[in-house]
């Protein structure tokens, strides 16, 4: 006996709002429900089908164009080649696991973590934050603002994707995704509640006025995403600057080490577990006192004798050079029309005609050069100007 398309669609809402129920009976009374969640536009249900409101945010963010990118993005070290080095799709993916475990124990909504975490960079610049910084000068001496990844990860996903009509992502995952400093230690993280699209635009504009204006999550998941984001990176890029031989294991500090461990793998799991013991049933989530002054201390470390490390900027002044001499060429062709030019053939030319119509010449090109691999932004570059990648 044949089913009608209509009793498909019936049993598949009644599936889905069994879930809804399901997570109100399982969840904390802190978490961000489902039911709950917040799109800009409405959606015809042909489009939203019977996933749950942040599955589907997640689903799209992996399907997205600038999530395959992610494959050749810098995390760290760049011009390196070497297999067991980590990229920005590596990361991303640790955040997610890492914070869905936090999640889990907490009793929070797991997709919605694994939503913010799979989207909070996408918005990062070819050769991780040093192309950021230069990409910023860019940008504020073209009038448009700060330039940062977390910002332009909204820009991607709400009007660059889908030839520029966007994913029309759900409020709490874009301010998720908005506000995951990582980089800015805080012991406690309290959301913001209350919050509305509105305040989400007024964020971004304060983020590009002010590169260091305090953002938070509205919701206990953006917090833990928050939280993990600097769980993920801060062992794994002492991994890889040990593999690298940039510094050697017995150089981490050992105040350090006697709270948190010296492998990437104590470090996560001593993190985590305080993470989970300090925030169970609190309206936040948190660090113990110990725990916090060491991965502070472990920040500072990692600053100064990784990422400042002279070793690993050989090529700076180069890629330095590299996003001036593209910024300036991109906007020259704009500006002229060249219509032969990469901006246009590789970017413009399949876009929705709201998106030329709504942006300056220098946020196309801001958008265009941000979106770029590793690999792509230097094969745009005048061969004899590009420097080598090495084997290590």
């Amino acid at each position: 006996m044949m089913t009608s398309s209509d009793e498909i669609l019936r049993t598949l809402a009644d599936l889905k709002e069994g879930l809804n129920r399901r997570e109100s009976a399982i969840y904390s009374p802190l978490a961000a429900l489902s039911r709950t969640a917040r799109r800009r536009q409405p959606e015809e249900k042909v489009r939203s089908g019977y996933r749950q409101a942040y599955a589907l945010d997640a689903d799209r963010i992996l399907h997205s164009r600038a999530y395959a990118r992610y494959i050749d993005k810098t995390q760290v070290f760049y011009l390196i080649r070497n297999d067991h080095i980590t990229h920005r799709v590596l990361h991303v993916q640790l955040v997610s696991k890492i914070a869905r475990t936090i999640g889990r124990f907490l009793r929070l909504n797991e997709d919605l973590i694994e939503a913010i975490a799979l989207g909070h960079d996408i918005g990062h610049t070819p050769f991780g934050h040093d192309g950021e910084r230069y990409l910023s000068k860019l940008c504020q001496e073209a009038g448009i603002g700060n330039f940062s990844h977390n910002v332009q990860s909204i820009q991607f996903l709400d009007r660059v994707e889908r030839k520029g009509r966007g994913w029309n992502l759900c409020l709490q995952t874009l301010d998720g995704i908005l506000c995951h400093d990582g980089e800015i230690h805080n012991q406690v993280l309290q959301p913001r509640e209350k919050k509305s699209f509105d305040t989400l635009a007024r964020e971004i504009a304060a983020k590009k006025a002010d590169d260091g204006y305090a953002l938070m999550p509205m919701t206990l998941e953006g917090c833990v995403v928050r939280m993990a984001d600097t769980v993920a990176y801060i062992g794994r890029d002492l991994e890889d600057a040990i593999r690298l031989k940039v510094i050697r294991r017995d150089q981490i500090p050992a105040d350090v080490v006697s709270v948190l461990g010296n492998t990437n793998g104590t470090i996560v799991y001593n993190l985590v577990t305080d993470i989970i013991h300090c925030s169970h049933g609190k309206p936040y989530i948190a660090l113990s006192d110990r725990v916090s002054k060491a991965l502070k201390a472990l920040k500072a470390f990692n600053l100064s004798d990784i990422y400042l490390n002279p070793a690993i900027k050989k090529h700076s002044d180069s890629i330095h050079a590299l996003f001036d001499i593209l910024f300036e060429t991109y906007l020259s062709d704009l500006q002229s029309g060249q219509q032969n030019s990469k901006i246009f053939i590789g970017f413009l030319a399949d876009m929705a005609p709201d998106y030329p119509k709504s942006h300056q010449p220098a946020e196309i090109v801001r958008d265009f050069i941000a979106g770029m691999t590793d690999r792509y932004f230097l094969l745009q570059c005048p061969a004899h100007l590009r420097p080598e990648v090495m084997d290590v």
